[in-house]
């Protein structure tokens, strides 16, 4: 019983620190504390940072020509007669060390250093994305721990009305008025809003599990802070709309498909190679050299090289058509988004300005009747159930116009570049 009103008067102590703009608690929780340390704590960022790392490491010897090959080798040795397995015997058995490079063509090499490049841009937008990910995360779980403990000092205070309204009714029936059955009556409500009540605390730590899939043990830190909030506009988004993260992903996607296409084109480029080789032979006779130069001969390319340039030009033109499809369908979500946010900003003044003021006003009017024997203790039930309403639904509002704020921001206003 102790424990239960020490937190409730906890959450009224904390209520009215904030109205009244406190300073903050050693260490609370705040909403841009709780991004930093999930951007920093995140391990699928840790992962893409080493996916741009790979890609980096990746890119350098992407233009270097291959390693050079050693070749080792007897050439013209007997294996019969009485010179059999004999080095020196024969004049043509010959030891022969030698060396050979082989030289891709210049556009192949600027197409594979294309592609590296191309690897590096994605594994960066990539990282972008996976970052902005991690940021929305952590503020949909903030924002969710926030309006349930908002919830929870509303409840502290309804509490704490139950109870004048325990003692209205127990002063109108020891005034002889009223039934003895009305007695039951504030204390049904105290129950209800205990099982309310429950039910949040439930709901707590379901979000402030989730909140800690993001920053770890610092997720049963006190909260501090209101409801974050970005401006809306409406024409910036729209500027903004091709710089979404997920369409930046397209820019190295379409600059890999373009090297993958210079690259298919350079296969008519012929490659060529060249060796030499030591050859060493006995005391009596002279050693030699040999000294080659190779090339391809791609003279089949109808059937070999173009179908290939075909298809690589084929893939540029299905991310192209990707990109433009992911376009629209954000431009769509856009539109959603943004009338969502508006509906959910209007709802919520609607709310704040008429709403619980009526709501209130209503609980007022029928404790007067009430109060004075005119009205029944039915309709302050009644009332008093519909501004408890009122309120968690106002917090609810106030949390998904929050929520709508984030995606929109995150999506369309954040920077990506």
């Amino acid at each position: 019983m102790f424990s239960t009103l020490f937190r409730r008067l906890s959450r009224c102590l904390a209520a009215i620190a904030l109205a009244l703009g406190l300073a903050v608690p050693a260490g609370a929780l705040t909403f841009d504390q709780t991004l930093r340390i999930a951007e920093r704590e995140a391990p699928s960022l840790a992962a893409q940072a080493a996916n741009s790392q790979a890609a980096r490491s990746a890119a350098i010897p992407a233009g270097a020509l291959p390693d050079p090959r050693l070749g080792l080798g007897l050439q013209n040795l007997p294996v019969e007669g009485p010179s059999a397995w004999d080095l020196d015997a024969e004049r043509m058995t010959m030891q022969r060390i030698g060396l050979m490079q082989e030289v891709p063509s210049r556009a192949k090499r600027r197409a594979r250093v294309e592609l590296a490049q191309a690897g590096i841009m994605l594994a960066d937008a990539q990282q972008a994305v996976e970052r902005l990910e991690v940021q929305q995360g952590a503020a949909q779980a903030w924002i969710a721990v926030l309006a349930i403990e908002r919830k929870l000092t509303a409840f502290a205070e309804l509490h704490a009305q139950n109870q004048l309204f325990a003692k209205a009714v127990d002063a109108r029936l020891a005034g002889g008025a009223g039934l003895a059955a009305d007695s039951v009556a504030p204390r049904q409500e105290a129950a209800m809003l205990a099982d309310r009540e429950d039910a949040l605390v439930r709901e707590q730590a379901l979000a402030r599990a989730q909140l800690r899939r993001w920053v770890g043990e610092q997720a049963g830190q006190p909260l501090s802070g209101g409801w974050p909030k970005w401006p809306v506009d409406a024409d910036e988004y729209h500027d903004r709309l091709q710089r979404h993260p997920q369409l930046q992903l397209f820019d190295p996607l379409s600059r890999q498909a373009q090297a993958d296409i210079d690259r298919a084109i350079a296969e008519k480029t012929p490659d060529w190679s060249w060796g030499v080789d030591y050859l060493r032979r006995g005391r009596e006779f002279g050693d030699m050299v040999n000294l080659s130069v190779t090339f391809d001969l791609p003279v089949f390319a109808g059937s070999r090289q173009d179908p290939l340039i075909e298809a690589e030009r084929a893939s540029l033109a299905r991310v192209e058509a990707q990109r433009q499809s992911i376009a629209r369908t954000y431009q769509l979500e856009l539109t959603d988004a943004l009338a969502e946010y508006q509906r959910l900003d209007r709802t919520l003044n609607r709310s704040e300005d008429t709403l619980l003021p009526l709501a209130e006003e209503k609980v007022r009017l029928a404790m007067a009747d009430y109060r004075s024997g005119r009205g029944a203790l039915n309709t302050v039930i009644d009332a008093r159930e519909q501004l408890i309403d009122a309120r968690l639904r106002h917090i609810d509002l106030a949390r998904d116009r929050s929520l709508s704020n984030a995606r929109l921001y995150f999506a369309f206003g954040a920077d990506h570049q």
